[in-house]
């Protein structure tokens, strides 16, 4: 019979996760993906140096 409870209410706590133990095809998984992410930031750093890879001409269409 507390019918002065006021404000919000705390959610209860989640248990924290523990940490899942990785096999071999997950650390390989990531290793690909973190070789990836490297060739990806190399390509874009390499693509910023030149200009743009279009002229940036009129374009026309072929109905006239």
């Amino acid at each position: 019979m507390s019918g002065r409870e006021g404000g919000k209410k705390k959610p209860l706590k989640q248990p924290k996760k523990a940490k899942d133990d990785l096999d071999e095809e997950d650390v390989a998984m990531k290793q690909k993906m973190k070789e990836q992410q490297k060739a990806l930031e190399a390509a874009k750093a390499k693509a910023a140096q030149k200009g743009p890879l279009v002229s940036g001409g009129i374009k026309k269409s072929g109905k006239r």
